[in-house]
């Protein structure tokens, strides 16, 4: 039996470990773009934290949703 599921996709380590280094380069432009000022100036708020934590979750979705749909596709082309 194949086990080709989005979930099962998405949790295999070359899935994982792409869409974290992604997520580490994209989030750390995307953190200094929408919230450099506050970190360079030591202004951070609680809520600040979390909305960059959100902003690293964002590209590794992306990349992981990337990942699981080109594998699945590919995996529909040899089949056929």
């Amino acid at each position: 039996m194949k086990y080709n599921s989005f979930f099962n996709i998405a949790l295999r380590k070359s899935v994982v470990k792409r869409a974290i280094k992604i997520a580490l380069v994209v989030g750390c432009i995307l953190a200094l773009i929408n919230h450099g000022d506050r970190i360079i100036f030591q202004n951070m708020k609680p809520l600040d934290w979390f909305k960059i934590l959100l902003t690293f979750c964002v590209p590794y979705c992306v990349s992981t949703v990337s990942s699981v749909l080109a594998i699945k596709q590919e995996v529909k082309i040899n089949e056929s």
